[in-house]
């Protein structure tokens, strides 16, 4: 991960903070996506537990910029400390140029990973075969945000850098918007998971509308954040 990236990154998380309507809640939220204490922040800053948490809490005034640059940093320090498992993750995201609450996860694998084993870490039960043995890597996507905030050429970006992944998309209702918009792509993705429906809600049409386009569809129930953590543990 480049020194730009990580930067920028900072930048994203710091700006979030700052713009909040409630800056203590989303460093909170960065603190506990990052999985990093409470106590073991305020280590790396020199303070007590008690100064982040009533950051948090919101019974210190809201930081400024100063105060939160120095969490933000201590976050990273933390994390790149750990191996900089998080910061890879999610500069990813911030490199690619979507923001971190339509794309909640980006990653490649270190090796291909067989469909069986993405399946077992995303809960899912497949609804068509697409031929596909293995996936390379993952792109989890909100798609509600994703809908209503990007334009048609970052759909197009976002969908079309796919090849030989899988594609995750959360708040799905039906999934009649994913798969009619990945109709226009090529290539396709070797999979895609509709997340937070069960496999008899899925779209009628859906199985053979993948069938036809050449990916697997699978449909998922797990929990969004256990699944979260089981694809980040795949190599």
């Amino acid at each position: 991960m480049t020194e730009n990236a990580e930067r920028r990154l900072a930048r994203r998380i710091a700006g979030e903070v700052v713009i909040s309507d409630d800056p203590g809640a989303t460093l909170r939220k960065w603190r506990t996506d990052f999985e990093v204490s409470q106590t073991a922040l305020a280590e790396e800053l020199g303070v007590s537990s008690s100064v982040v948490s009533d950051y948090e809490s919101g019974r210190r005034e809201s930081p400024g910029i100063g105060v939160v640059r120095r969490l933000v940093e201590g976050l990273l320090a933390i994390d790149a400390a750990r191996g900089g498992a998080h910061i890879r993750q999610y500069a990813r995201v911030v490199t690619a140029g979507f923001e971190s609450d339509i794309v909640l996860d980006l990653r490649e694998y270190t090796r291909a990973v067989p469909m069986a084993e993405f399946y077992e870490a995303t809960g899912a039960t497949e609804l068509a075969d697409g031929g596909a043995e293995h996936v390379n890597g993952h792109t989890v996507i909100d798609s509600i945000e994703a809908i209503t905030r990007l334009s048609s050429e970052e759909f197009y970006r976002l969908y079309g850098e796919s090849t030989d992944r899988a594609l995750v998309f959360t708040e799905v209702t039906r999934g009649e918007s994913p798969l009619v918009a990945l109709r226009v792509l090529t290539p396709t993705p070797n999979a895609v998971v509709l997340h937070g429906i069960e496999p008899e809600d899925v779209w009628d049409h859906a199985p053979a509308l993948a069938k036809r386009d050449g990916f697997s569809l699978a449909a998922s129930t797990k929990d969004l954040d256990e699944m979260l953590a089981d694809l980040r543990a795949l190599p």
